[in-house]
């Protein structure tokens, strides 16, 4: 029993770091790293460029917790679009009822589910469109299939990002984070999880179309991450700069804390960069890692935690 109450514990973790991790970017997305050097994020706050409530959370969370609400009923994709439509049409699972950020790629995607392209051709597969709109929503779905066959695990998160990201680059780095969240789950330490995550992929993406997309991870799979100079990491909202910067925030903290708050006084993308950043660190330090206040002060939070019990217990 005690393994089990450590994998939802595990599990609980990830979800919610997600979540939390977006809500403490959210105020100062889009401002510069010097910018936040000045005024660096030291907890949840308010206001700022969205000018929200504390505790807000973005389209990264909105989407992440349709995947989860959807995936809770078993995998469905068209399931999925549907929840994805109706968050952008309705605001379904918006903090405050209405969506105030949408990226690009999403938003096009959700123009061809509207006009009948099924939704594993719904993302646009153009280099252009690498941005990090799947890799931010991608973690449900590690959670969901851990038991799984790593096969089956990296097919349905190439399935899941291509609903709106399909390039083979985006499909890739779905895949990594997913791999190293698998990892993490067993309970074994960031760096062992990266380095087995990298040795993972360098074998399921041997071959085309990804063996020619695997020069833009070789930081990602050749172990250098940890030891990257802080002006080395980027925090755009490029697919494998995001991917970079959450490996890299984990590998050089010790606590969720730090981790997440790390991520956001990168800058720019902070959002996005402190969602994919909490999710590995909530699984590594689980629910005790995770500040209280920092959970209380989430919009909608237990509707949230219904949502999280409800696909913590379908998995399990």
């Amino acid at each position: 029993m005690e393994h089990h109450n450590g994998m939802r514990d595990r599990l609980l973790g990830g979800l919610w770091g997600a979540v939390v991790g977006d809500a403490l970017g959210v105020p100062v997305e889009f401002t510069s790293r010097e910018e936040v050097r000045r005024d660096p994020v030291t907890g949840m706050r308010g206001f700022g460029t969205f000018n929200l409530p504390a505790g807000s959370w973005s389209d990264d969370s909105s989407l992440l917790l349709c995947t989860a609400e959807s995936l809770s009923r078993g995998f469905d994709l068209d399931d999925m679009a549907a929840r994805f439509m109706r968050w952008e049409a309705e605001g379904h699972w918006t903090p405050h009822g209405e969506v105030f950020d949408i990226g690009n790629a999403t938003r096009a995607a959700m123009g061809r589910l509207r006009r009948g392209v099924p939704p594993a051709r719904a993302g646009g597969d153009g280099e252009g469109g690498n941005g990090n709109g799947s890799l931010m929503r991608i973690l449900p779905v590690a959670l969901a299939f851990r038991s799984a066959g790593v096969d089956e695990m990296i097919r349905r998160a190439h399935d899941v990002s291509s609903l709106t990201h399909r390039h083979p680059r985006s499909l890739m780095a779905c895949g990594i984070y997913c791999l190293a969240a698998r990892h993490l789950l067993a309970g074994i330490s960031p760096r062992e999880a990266c380095a087995g995550a990298a040795g993972l992929a360098r074998g399921i993406y041997g071959e085309e179309p990804f063996r020619t997309e695997s020069r833009h991870f070789r930081r990602v799979c050749g172990g250098g991450i940890a030891s990257l100079p802080e002006e080395a990491v980027r925090s755009s909202g490029y697919v494998v700069d995001t991917l970079e910067a959450s490996l890299w925030c984990l590998l050089t903290t010790g606590s969720y804390r730090e981790a997440v708050l790390r991520a956001v006084n990168l800058g720019d993308d902070t959002d996005t960069t402190a969602c994919v950043t909490g999710g590995l660190a909530g699984i590594r330090y689980g629910m005790a890692g995770i500040p209280g206040e920092w959970i209380g002060a989430i919009a909608r939070r237990e509707e949230i935690q219904g949502l999280f019990d409800r696909f913590v217990e379908t998995g399990s």
